[in-house]
């Protein structure tokens, strides 16, 4: 069977700078970065006290009380991302279409606010019993299952975990599906929560969260900064998105993945390579053909010149002109939804011709010598862009964009 193409024709986002797509592109064209000190926890218990949430939210804006008890804070964004991917998509449904739809979401905890929730009441409380909607809110799927339900969507619909890659992961997946012909439509993205109590001490006990902010590539780089948000896309057929009229923000063109076998939480260089290969052999794409890289660039000791190596690696003499950036700086880490976030500043990269930049940047570091873009967005026309994700377990997940003319 001939491989269709796959078009981005709805995004959605909800992250530490900004609530929709609007803010969010704003904020990176700004160089506004979303890390602040935390107002959800008592930073007094916490060695660090820095993150990027989600400012100004107020659930009832978008969700009734009924909807509130069934939706935990993950899904609560998830769900915000798809609703205005959906919108700009401007998907006309008939129950064709919703057989032909499959929606793949990526979450690295799940429902993590709901757990903790139910644990302080179990065992600090001495509460005898759980809330009856624990489990539905826990559940990793529930953005998936949610998403399903609010737009009668039947086709395949399932989440996958891949800790950081997970939101690539899902995104690759559907495109996959797309292209291959099991579906018409696909709503992918990925959604996390991790600012609750007990999850950050577990960040703290890792020792790779910075104390100050994320300095991506910089020599005096201390560690990461975690974010919340979520991030969604709406996926069609080319034909499809030609036939209605539909604006169409990049071509998706391909997809990587491969499995480190090494070490749960150093990243290996050879796996990142194979990953960013394996994208470049689906697309069709030479190395010298790439425009733009949006890093996994998590401002760690440890990623940061291994990526920088795998990039030189995959793309030789091709790396000095190589424009390669880390919006973590800007909305966080968002574990498992981060790379769909990063997926979503790429598209607008290409789309704008702007290539966002790496804020909080001070000092070159020899070892992650590339152009960063530091401090400053960028104006550059951009025909290809890929946007890495490297993630603990040692899974890499690449995605490939194109620019449509």
């Amino acid at each position: 069977m001939e491989k269709r193409r796959v078009v981005v024709t709805g995004l959605g986002v909800v992250s530490g700078i900004g609530k929709n797509k609007e803010e969010f592109w704003q904020s990176i064209c700004e160089c506004r970065s979303g890390i602040a000190p935390l107002k959800s926890v008592d930073r007094t218990k916490l060695r660090f006290q820095n993150g990027a949430e989600v400012k100004n939210y107020n659930p009832q804006d978008y969700f009734t009380d009924k909807d509130l008890e069934l939706l935990d804070r993950f899904a609560q964004f998830g769900l915000i991302a798809a609703r205005e991917a959906l919108s700009q998509a401007g998907i006309e449904w008939t129950d064709e279409l919703r057989q032909k739809t499959c929606i793949v979401t990526g979450t690295s905890i799940g429902g993590q606010d709901t757990q903790e929730n139910a644990f302080v009441d179990l065992y600090q409380k001495n509460r005898p019993r759980a809330h009856p909607l624990s489990i539905p809110r826990i559940m990793p799927n529930a953005l998936a299952s949610n998403i399903s339900m609010e737009f009668g969507i039947t086709g395949a619909t399932f989440t996958i975990s891949t800790a950081c890659a997970s939101g690539n992961h899902a995104v690759g997946n559907a495109f996959w599906m797309i292209r291959s012909g099991l579906n018409d439509l696909a709503i992918t993205g990925g959604s996390e929560t991790p600012f609750s109590f007990g999850y950050l001490k577990a960040w703290e006990a890792i020792r790779v969260v910075a104390p100050d902010t994320c300095r991506p590539f910089s020599k005096n780089r201390q560690g990461m900064i975690l974010g919340e948000g979520g991030a969604m896309f709406v996926l069609e057929t080319l034909e499809s998105a030609e036939k209605r009229g539909a604006e169409i923000y990049a071509e998706i063109v391909g997809f990587g993945m491969s499995a480190d076998a090494s070490h749960i939480t150093k990243p290996e260089q050879l796996g990142a390579e194979r990953a960013m290969k394996l994208a470049l052999a689906d697309a069709q794409v030479l190395p010298e053909q790439i425009d733009y890289i949006n890093a996994h660039g998590t401002g760690t000791l440890a990623n940061d010149p291994m990526e920088t190596a795998a990039i030189r690696g995959v793309f030789a003499r091709h790396a000095d002109k190589l424009a390669v950036s880390s919006t973590k700086s800007l909305h966080g880490h968002v574990l498992g939804g981060t790379s769909a976030v990063e997926a979503i500043a790429t598209v607008l990269a290409i789309k704008n011709g702007i290539l966002p930049p790496t804020a909080n940047f001070i000092e070159p570091d020899p070892e992650c010598n590339l152009d960063v873009v530091p401090n400053k967005a960028r104006e550059k026309s951009i025909e290809y862009a890929m946007s890495n994700a490297f993630a603990f377990g040692g899974l890499n997940a690449v995605l490939v964009f194109r620019r449509w003319q």
